[in-house]
């Protein structure tokens, strides 16, 4: 358990922002609590295989294993520890097993290298225990030859060898032949001839750059447009006196300095706030702070960059889209609705249109993704490029949408050849790691949300990607060169005991042939001792007395 848990926590690197998120949210405390589950799952794993190799150690060598009260309670911690987790993860955060089973897409072809591999170290002891199984069990039949009356035991303790020899080598050799077939029944889209591969995706900086910039701030876009964003993402909201600006959550708490100048308000809906009040707070300090970075394998910051990041404010909508229409960059956003009461609570989309439109940036950078009162936008603004969800392609065809946001985990689970089928224009999100970008990129993916664009801008060719004939090479090459070495490891270990047996039946024949002869001398000793001695005398007969001593 505590292995699947740490395996499925590294694959799942990708989301550790958003896990960090929603913790904050429950706790109000921002830290790293991904790294910390993935120090703890990695601590659990270490603990308890030193444990399983201590008593696989002592039962080698005899001895009974046993556990202190002390281990016994880490263990049941343990045990509980994983249970907790996993069925956290399977109740309410089940995606995270999307992203497990999406990772075999990408290393399945370097996982089944690498299973041969382990599978040949693992023929070593597997080949060891199963000959030396049959050397016994080999040996048993022959004394029960011997020994006629021992014959009902030592079928019963032949029948327990051939058990254990099942159960240790067949399924070994059914892993083993699975994987040397495997490959014709599996399918990577990393597995493809160069001159199929297509263009790399697009890069949107979500909410700009986020790891060189706090998010959401000038500086932040600014960085973007810098590391060559294909277009710029943002959440907008609207303060009350209807105002458009840029955040992403729903109060002012985690990116700004609320909690000093409002305490009291810091948890108050951010739309509930005048823009005169909101464009004085100071919208980047805590970027620079050690202990609310937002992500962990952040570079440091140069000193200008740190001195002008404390100084960043809340954007408005119309900041936003000036450096976009300046740098000829596509934009896209989320427009939170304003809550109950507000005065643009059923107009607010109309409002957003309209600082859009007089921003005069050119309406087909515009990627449209709200989906309320999508009728009032074409009919206001035709050349937005409206954009839907992971929505039935009848469905999307039916409101003329021909581009897609979805979430990289629903779409490789969810009929990504249909949608590639009818050429729609697929956007994911959030796209951070190397092998999730390779991934989109091997499958043809258009463009990709992400806040790592340092990072994947650097990449000019897919990660773990292969040619067909390369992998096919490689395939049969390892099937047998591993083939081999298993015959050779098993036949090793047979010639070893065949020849130990064989000292062993010289000794034993030595070992007789002595005894015999020892017996031999000893009776024959026996016989010169009885030859040599007088008879013992008669029962009942007198004995001769002794001769008189002649007279002098």
């Amino acid at each position: 358990m505590s292995v699947l848990l740490l395996f499925m926590w590294i694959e799942t690197s990708n989301e550790y922002n958003g896990f960090d998120w929603v913790v904050y949210l429950l706790t109000g405390y921002w830290y790293f609590w991904s790294i910390l589950l993935l120090s703890l799952f990695g601590i659990l794993v270490v603990y308890i295989s030193l444990l399983l190799i201590l008593g696989v150690l002592l039962i080698r060598e005899g001895y009974e294993p046993y556990l202190y009260w002390c281990h016994k309670i880490l263990v049941m911690l343990a045990i509980l520890i994983c249970t907790f987790f996993l069925s956290v993860l399977c109740i309410y955060w089940n995606d995270r097993w999307l992203t497990l089973g999406l990772s075999l897409k990408v290393f399945a072809p370097h996982v089944h290298l690498t299973m041969i591999t382990v599978m040949v170290l693992l023929s070593w002891p597997v080949a060891f225990y199963l000959i030396h199984l049959e050397q016994e069990a080999r040996f048993r039949r022959d004394q029960s030859k011997r020994h006629k009356i021992k014959r009902i035991k030592t079928c019963a303790r032949l029948t327990k060898l051939r058990a254990a020899q099942v159960v240790i080598g067949l399924p070994f050799f059914l892993i083993l032949l699975f994987l040397f077939v495997v490959p014709w029944g599996f399918y990577s889209p990393c597995v493809e001839n160069e001159n199929k591969l297509g263009p790399k995706p697009g890069l949107f900086g979500h909410r700009g750059a986020p790891m060189l910039a706090p998010e959401n701030t000038m500086m932040s876009f600014e960085k973007a447009v810098e590391n060559e964003a294909f277009g710029l993402e943002t959440d907008v909201f609207l303060s009350i006196d209807e105002v458009p600006f840029l955040m992403h959550d729903h109060n002012l708490r985690r990116t700004t300095d609320i909690r000093e100048v409002r305490p009291n308000e810091s948890y108050s809906p951010s739309s509930f706030f005048y823009w005169n009040f909101l464009s004085t707070l100071n919208a980047g300090k805590w970027f620079v702070d050690s202990w609310k970075r937002p992500f962990y394998n952040m570079k440091p910051l140069s000193k200008a960059d740190k001195e002008k990041a404390k100084n960043q404010r809340i954007p408005k909508l119309s900041d936003y889209l000036e450096i976009a229409r300046k740098t000829n960059k596509y934009v896209i956003f989320d427009l939170n609705g304003p809550p109950p009461k507000h005065p643009l609570r059923n107009t607010y989309v109309r409002r957003v249109v309209d600082v859009i439109l007089d921003s005069k940036i050119e309406q087909r950078m515009v990627y449209w993704l709200p989906g309320f009162d999508r009728g009032y936008v074409r009919w206001k603004a035709p050349n937005f490029q409206h954009v839907g969800r992971l929505d039935p392609i009848y469905e999307l065809k039916k409101e003329n949408i021909s581009i897609i946001n979805v979430d990289y985990k629903r779409l490789f689970h969810n009929g990504l050849s249909d949608y590639k089928a009818a050429n729609i224009i697929i956007n994911l999100y959030i796209v951070n790691e190397p092998w999730i970008f390779s991934l989109a990129w091997c499958s043809r993916i258009n463009s990709v949300t992400t806040d790592n664009i340092v990072l994947l801008r650097e990449i000019n060719y897919p990660y773990y990607s292969m040619t067909p004939k390369y992998y096919v090479f490689l395939w049969v090459l390892l099937d047998c060169i591993s083939a081999v070495f298993i015959f050779a490891i098993f036949y090793f270990h047979w010639w070893r005991e065949s020849l130990r047996e064989q000292v062993f039946e010289r000794t034993s024949s030595y070992t007789d042939t002595g005894s015999r002869r020892s017996k031999r001398r000893k009776s024959e000793k026996i016989q010169d001792y009885t030859v040599t001695m007088p008879p013992p005398s008669q029962v009942g007969e007198s004995p001769e007395p002794p001769a008189a001593p002649p007279e002098v």
